[in-house]
């Protein structure tokens, strides 16, 4: 199992577990929470059909990675895809988030520059910013991230099955977008993570991207469903759109949160449309 560190813990280093596959062109995917690299099966079969290199890592506290008691921030999340962009030298990527993982996307950028990006794509968005204040009304009450919490601490199992109904808006798509058994595998993939990772990421939510947007010089693809029940599509994809010089928005009516799974060919027939298909043409 490959793995690269990035830090240290009192004695113990912290290493990202990632999967590196295919050639060509690379494509860096970056999960959501509370999952990892494992939820991304559906996109890393096109692209490496089509012809691109797939990479993808565990976020510090998920699945495979290492699972230390602090750095769940994303200076230190962007610090970590940083070491990973580095690490494997990697050039002309094409950076893909998913919820959570659109948060490193957009600070990397922000704070890292595009010297070895060459565009980048957001599904399901947590920017511009999620948290109301009084310079940012249309975002949502702290109270309600505080309730995610406390849920996390009093049982964070329970909690994972509450999330997991409205990822996928279970009640309206079970049987048809996903199945109980991928509910099911989703639930156990997300209690993987640490109690710690689970917990401190709900800060990490609330993160202000506002400052990073206008450093982001490279195409942007936004692709959300308008019936997100966990990140609100006016409070996020839409409203980030005219937010970004260069960028589109493509809106999934009456799609969930979930749309790397529920929504699996419109999303990636759209990453494609944005970023071509070399392997399909030659074939």
């Amino acid at each position: 199992m490959p793995f690269i560190t990035v830090g240290t813990e009192n004695s113990a280093p912290i290493d990202l577990y990632y999967e590196d596959h295919g050639s060509g062109r690379p494509v860096v995917l970056i999960h959501g929470f509370p999952f990892n690299g494992a939820t991304w099966e559906k996109q890393t079969s096109a692209l490496l059909a089509a012809g691109y290199r797939t990479i993808t890592y565990d976020r510090r506290g998920f699945g495979a990675s290492a699972q230390p008691a602090f750095g769940y921030d994303y200076d230190t999340f962007a610090a970590d895809l940083d070491v990973l962009m580095t690490e494997l030298d990697l050039r002309d990527v094409i950076l893909v988030g998913h919820s959570m993982g659109t948060g490193e996307v957009t600070r990397y950028l922000g704070a890292y520059g595009s010297d070895r990006v060459d565009r980048a794509v957001l599904l399901a968005p947590l920017a511009p910013y999620l948290l109301r204040t009084t310079g940012n009304p249309e975002g949502v009450e702290k109270s309600l991230f505080e309730g995610f919490q406390q849920a996390i601490l009093e049982d964070r199992f329970a909690y994972l099955t509450t999330f997991c109904e409205a990822f996928f808006n279970y009640q309206q798509n079970r049987g048809t977008l996903v199945s109980e058994e991928a509910f099911r595998a989703h639930w156990q993939i997300g209690a993987q993570a640490s109690a710690k990772a689970t917990h401190d990421s709900v800060d990490a939510w609330q993160t202000d991207f506002r400052e990073d947007l206008p450093r982001i010089d490279v195409p942007v693809l936004i692709v959300q469903g308008d019936a997100d029940a966990v990140l609100p599509y006016p409070k996020t994809g839409q409203r980030l759109q005219p937010m970004l010089a260069d960028s589109r928005l493509v809106t999934l009516k009456g799609a969930p949160h979930g749309i790397p799974w529920t929504n699996a060919a419109d999303v990636n027939q759209a990453i494609m449309e944005f970023i071509g298909t070399p392997a399909m043409a030659r074939a």
